[in-house]
């Protein structure tokens, strides 16, 4: 019984701050646009890397060999 005098303040301390915390999340603006995420990762690059034109040619030749 005396440890629901510290367990109950605590918890309600506890969602308190997590209401606040939520409410500072849509405050600011954490929410607005959570579509953009989630198709990003499957987007393509706007510009792709092309490799080396030596690499292209000849793959097996490293740096090494052109010594």
């Amino acid at each position: 019984m005396a440890s629901l005098y510290i367990l109950i303040p605590v918890a309600l301390v506890f969602c308190v701050i997590a209401i606040k915390l939520l409410l500072w999340a849509i405050s600011s603006g954490q929410y607005e646009d959570l579509d953009k995420e989630a198709w990003r990762i499957l987007a393509d690059e706007e510009d792709p890397v092309e490799p080396d034109s030596d690499a292209k040619d000849n793959p097996a030749t490293s740096e090494s060999d052109k010594q």
